[in-house]
């Protein structure tokens, strides 16, 4: 039997010669992208690094020095490695006189404008630490401003993260600082990263790669930058939101002409263009890769057709007018047709994305079927903006498919299979034991058929968890179709899987409680949906819980309602066969759920009131359920869910 090994391995002759295939088939000639990535460079803090007050270091390129190198190692897919690269450049950059972004100190970009008295702060990066050192790196070079506003493009948290970064706690008291957003903003920042958090977060270990060691044989980028943040993150509410497509804003003497582009790259999302500076922003939808229509770690799926009609429509408002792009990710586009171009292109990729896999879908091809058909024009394949380093076609064709059909492929066979364990176990039986598979599996490996391989491997290990063999196998297999994956998730998906076969998973610590700042900018019926999400539904079998709320600092009045193993809610109005009620500032509530105080001592401090038995508040609490911070993905759930 195989030993499991820990140690990462070499590629194999089978990938190496993909890496040479790739490397004759694309014009690797073309070095403007570089030009352009340092162009305009003022200034930047050494390796990008940044430490919390504890002195933790939340963001650091010192680990990615490896990447000085310009030739690919055979580990790395030679064109993910040239976008490895390019995302190294770091600092404060000039895109036009008055307009500037700090790039390289997180994921996302902070883009900054200066007005007739301050500055404009668009995006606010993942953490709040990273923030503070963006706009100090500005500070240092262009002089100390005022913060006149605060604009968040859309709702991805490596957007909106910092905020508290780059305000000050008397402004945020008074506001006196906008923060303007896309209408919905809330909705959708709550719904994508706290509703569905525990098991985004998790699927996200995957698809950045943050436990993997940053090398030529772990991760080497996220394809829109090098990885997530780890700092502090807090969600502020917006103060202002824009509406529609032409809504204008005049704030600090700058004019800002907004498009609307919801259901693109998030949910709620916008562009805008600047008369002054002759400067458009298109946000996270026009970006230096193939974008994802579906990210592995989870989301809505995104609507490839509205996508490319918000990039025609940006086209016919500012095209010929604009002469640069920037976005806030990557580095900025200069002159005019060069950006018409970039637009035009990036419209008709997902544009045809979205009408092929539908034509092909229309023949009857299944969604894996239509991945393994579609090619991209060669127009398109050709464009390095149009490469697959983020999203990839085959992944974002799957997407377009989910859109429209949905999961089910229409093939009876696969309406209600057995799951993974179950399914395993037959697998196994069926090809005659798990000696047999792996004889076989050795076999293909060596003939580089990675992909079935996994299949193959994947059943065995969810069939046998402790088969040690079949474990060291499948972890090798994976590693090969990382080293191959042109796309920076696959690759990172495909090692952290291999890494968790031969480690198990990383240890962590426990979850942490939701910021306070995070909780403030909640409406309270959000409150109400998180923690409907916790109610464990078995343990609440036969229970009827009635409660009345009242919070006496918004004058908000709820009745929270336990029946049938759901928990519901009712605004604006009291039962009068309540269980119990309770009257105390949404504050209060807040700092109970921070865990910056108890329930019990908020009602011994007298900030709480009540009436009618509380005790059947602490009986709705004990059905809740903590979620872990970790669970098993690629091997089964070791501890039963119940």
């Amino acid at each position: 039997m195989t030993e499991l090994s820990n140690e990462p391995k070499d590629a194999t002759p089978s990938v190496i010669a993909q890496q040479t295939a790739m490397l004759n088939a694309l014009p690797f000639s073309d070095t403007r992208d570089f030009d352009d990535a340092a162009r305009g460079f003022l200034g930047t803090i050494e390796h990008a690094k940044i430490t919390n007050p504890q002195g933790r270091t939340v963001w650091s390129l010192e680990p990615y020095g490896f990447l000085s190198d310009e030739k690919a190692p055979p580990t790395v897919n030679p064109s993910l490695w040239r976008q490895s690269r390019l995302n190294m450049q770091h600092g404060l950059f000039e895109a036009v006189p008055g307009v500037y972004q700090v790039r390289g100190l997180d994921i996302a970009n902070m883009t900054l404008i200066e007005g007739d008295s301050g500055v404009i702060v668009v995006d606010t990066l993942t953490s709040i630490e990273g923030a503070r050192a963006a706009l100090d790196l500005y500070f240092r070079h262009r002089g100390q401003k005022p913060v006149a506003a605060v604009i968040f493009t859309h709702t991805h948290t490596d957007h909106w993260g910092g905020a508290r970064g780059v305000l000050e706690e008397d402004a945020l008291a008074t506001g006196r600082v906008p923060i303007i957003a896309p209408n919905l903003f809330m909705e959708h920042a709550v719904s994508e990263n706290i509703i569905a958090g525990p098991a985004m977060l998790r699927r996200a270990q995957y698809q950045f790669g943050p436990f993997l060691a940053k090398g030529v044989r772990g991760q080497v980028d996220c394809g829109l930058g090098k990885t997530m943040a780890a700092g502090a993150v807090a969600l502020l509410r917006p103060t202002d939101l824009i509406m529609a497509t032409g809504d204008r804003r005049v704030i600090d003497g700058v004019e800002f002409e907004f498009q609307m582009a919801p259901n693109s790259e998030a949910p709620a999302e916008m562009h805008f263009f600047l008369p002054r500076y002759k400067l458009l922003n298109l946000a996270e939808n026009c970006t230096h890769n193939f974008h994802n229509l579906l990210p592995f770690r989870g989301s809505d799926v995104r609507d490839a057709l509205a996508w490319s009609k918000y990039l025609n429509e940006a086209l016919h408002l500012w095209g010929g007018k604009a002469e640069a792009m920037c976005g806030q990710h990557h580095w900025p586009v200069w002159g005019r047709e060069r950006i018409d171009t970039m637009i035009r292109e990036q419209r008709d990729l997902y544009k045809f994305a979205h009408d092929q896999t539908i034509r092909l879908m229309n023949h009857g091809l299944n969604a894996a079927e239509i991945a393994e058909a579609i090619q991209l024009p060669k127009s398109l394949e050709g464009a390095w903006h149009g490469r697959g380093y983020y999203g990839h076609i085959r992944h974002n064709v799957k997407a377009i498919y989910q859109k429209y059909l949905g999961w089910y492929d229409a093939n009876p066979v696969n309406l209600d299979p057995l799951p993974p364990v179950e399914s395993g176990k037959k697998y196994v039986d069926y090809m005659g034991g798990a000696d047999a598979i792996l004889t076989r599996a050795r076999a293909d490996f060596d003939k580089g058929e990675f992909r079935f391989v996994a299949q193959a491997l994947g059943h065995l290990v969810f069939a046998e968890p402790d088969n040690a063999a079949a474990r060291a196998l499948l972890a090798d297999t994976l590693e090969q179709l990382g080293y191959a994956a042109e796309s920076s998730t696959w690759r990172n998906a495909y090692l952290f899987g291999a890494q968790e076969l031969r480690q198990g998973m990383p240890k962590t610590p426990p979850r942490p409680p939701m910021p306070r700042e995070t909780l403030a900018a909640l409406r309270t019926s959000q409150l109400w949906d998180v923690l409907g999400i916790r109610l464990n539904g078995p343990k609440a079998e036969g229970k009827h819980i009635v409660l009345n709320w009242n919070f006496s600092d918004t004058g908000e009045t709820f009745v929270l309602n336990l029946e049938n193993c759901a928990l519901t809610y009712a605004e604006g109005v009291q039962a009068d066969n309540a269980d119990a009620s309770f009257t105390l500032a949404r504050a209060t509530l807040d700092e109970v759920i921070a865990k910056l105080t108890s329930f019990p001592e908020a009602v011994a401090a007298g900030k709480v009131k009540l009436s009618g038995n509380p005790m059947r508040l602490a009986e709705l609490m004990g059905l809740m359920d903590e979620f872990p911070r970790m669970f098993e993905i690629v091997e089964p759930k070791r501890a039963a869910v119940k």
